[in-house]
């Protein structure tokens, strides 16, 4: 299997990769330490998740661009997890947990790879998507804000953790406050005014600077502790816990492919190959496999460190070993200055990079287009606010599937009208009054896809437009219907002999070849006959005004 590294790469490419690599480590090694805070992990862990996760993909990958380590989305879903099955667990064994739910996640991304279930990722919409992204970033930032006051709560929901905080303000650190508040308002203005610059980076160093020069340990700011100076060492998974955490293993698995597919195709160069969607799912899966028995916590590709690496030059996935080598690197050799590193300062950079997800302007969007994909987004930020991020996949994911469903069953079914002096058949409007139709000749037009689940509802329709307009003749164009199943061939079989009964004939106008075939096998294709089919509606208006010469134009 040939990945994106070896895919089409050339020498000249060599320098650019290997500065973006650089520039991208900058960002993506602060981010990573800083998300396995949000999953209440040690600060290594998020380290070794920019170590072997990034390198395996990077050799099976599809996406020249993209940056695979960990995500907000994937860090929050994570803790959520390990709060469930480790509620009150040590640091190793929430470190063992962490690496078992990466295989798992791997092992499943991988399964899904190979069944060529790469398509699932499109059955969560858009605006699905946003809502369920927003309500990450408020739940993120939520989540951090107690680490930039310098105190403690006990996690126990959205609403609940909004009141222990409101409680414990007058136990807050105006030192930390002050450290942490100073390193959001330097980060927004460094993303802002110089863009270019490794924002966490900078504010990373000058927090551990601080902490080195001012002793802001021994006066009350926490930091994150003793770290590692060594190479991941093989983590055996918890098999007893792997039936547990199934279920988090496949909302997390879900969201890593979706957010990885996304990132990838986003980023992308015209010039370069399509990402295989089911490739990315097996190297996803391999990469977490890799790192989880290594001490990673479960990774993905982001849209904002792949954002990074694009626009620092990277070409191939050569960057993305670059950033790897950085991280190891790091790890043997500056694990005594990040020890030094403040929990405040970590915690701004999540909030930094969390607020990003928070889009009030797409839902707008959003809003102003289907009001009723705009109810979809909430539902899915509701249920990630109210139920918590592992539920609120869940819902996202129902939301998505019943916003399929309502397409599915209300199918749209026009009456349709002749644009004066053409042959151009539209529906009728308020905004053409003028658009010809003909006494005792309806003409009707249904799109999507005919069966079992929506045969009623659009029977009830035709039958309410007939009730209506009492033609003499029906002519039912079907050129928007994809397939038509067997239910709806009976229930148009009923429609038929009820419109029989009481006089009036139905034609059915430029049917596909695939549907003709069908209708031509059935009760229905036998009932209307040879001269039930037409080719187009002109044809039948013509077809109706020699059959009914007093008909006139309305």
């Amino acid at each position: 299997m040939t990945g994106a590294l070896g895919a089409g790469s050339r020498k000249e490419w060599l320098a650019s990769d290997l500065m973006a690599g650089a520039i991208a480590a900058a960002v993506v090694i602060p981010k990573a330490m800083a998300f396995a805070t949000i999953a209440g992990l040690p600060v290594a862990v998020g380290i070794y998740t920019v170590i072997l996760p990034t390198a395996v993909y990077a050799l099976l990958g599809t996406s020249r661009p993209l940056s695979v380590s960990t995500t907000t989305t994937i860090a929050i879903l994570v803790g959520a997890e390990l709060a469930d099955v480790a509620p009150n667990g040590a640091t190793d064994e929430l470190t063992r947990a962490a690496a078992t739910l990466a295989i798992l996640v791997g092992v499943t991304l991988a399964a899904a790879g190979v069944l060529r279930l790469g398509f699932l990722a499109n059955f969560i919409s858009d605006p699905v998507l946003a809502g369920f992204k927003s309500g990450i970033g408020v739940a993120i930032v939520v989540d951090q804000i107690p680490k930039l006051l310098g105190f403690h709560i006990h996690k126990t929901g959205f609403l609940r953790d909004l009141f222990a905080i409101a409680s414990h303000l007058p136990e807050s650190s105006l030192l930390t406050l002050a450290l942490g508040g100073s390193m959001l308002v330097l980060m927004f203005a460094l993303e802002h005014f110089t863009p270019r610059l490794p924002a966490p980076l900078v504010a990373v160093g000058l927090g551990i600077a601080a902490c080195a020069l001012f002793g802001l340990p021994a006066r009350g700011v926490e930091t994150v502790g003793a770290v590692p100076r060594e190479l991941p060492s093989f983590v055996p998974p918890q098999l007893e816990l792997a039936w547990k955490m199934l279920p988090g293993a496949l909302g997390i698995a879900l969201m890593s492919f979706t957010e990885s597919i996304a990132a990838a195709r986003a980023f992308a160069h015209s010039d370069e190959p399509r990402p295989i969607a089911n490739r990315e799912l097996f190297a996803l899966g391999a990469a977490n496999v890799a790192g989880g028995f290594f001490g990673a916590m479960p990774a993905g590709g982001g849209t904002t460190q792949t954002a990074v690496n694009r626009s620092a030059g990277a070409r191939t996935q050569a960057a993305e070993l670059v950033t790897a080598a950085i991280a190891l690197l790091s790890l043997l050799f500056l694990a005594p200055f990040i020890s030094l590193m403040p929990n405040a300062v970590l915690a701004a950079v999540v909030v930094v990079y969390s607020v990003t997800l928070i889009q009030p302007a797409e839902f707008r969007a959003i809003g102003r287009v289907r009001r009723t994909e705009y109810y979809w987004a909430l539902i899915a930020f509701a249920g990630v606010v109210l139920l918590g991020t592992l539920q609120g996949i869940v819902v996202a994911v129902i939301a998505s599937l019943l916003a399929l469903a309502h397409q599915t069953y209300d199918p749209p079914l026009h009456v349709m009208g002749r644009k004066p002096g053409t042959n151009v058949f539209r529906p009728l409007t308020p905004e053409h009054p003028a658009d010809e139709t003909w006494q005792g000749l309806l003409l009707l037009r249904v799109g999507g896809r005919l069966f079992f689940a929506n045969a009623e509802r659009v029977s009830d329709k035709l039958w309410a437009l007939v009730e209506q307009r009492r033609p003499a003749v029906l002519a039912l164009d079907l050129s928007g219907v994809i397939d038509i199943e067997y239910t709806a061939l009976k229930a148009l079989a009923v429609v038929r002999e009820k419109l029989r009964q009481r006089g009036t004939a139905l034609w059915l106008v430029e049917l596909t070849p695939e549907v003709l075939a069908i209708v031509k096998r059935s009760e229905l294709g036998e009932a209307v006959g040879h001269t039930g089919l037409v080719f187009n509606f002109e044809n039948a208006v013509a077809q109706f005004e020699k059959e009914s010469p007093a008909s006139a134009l309305t």
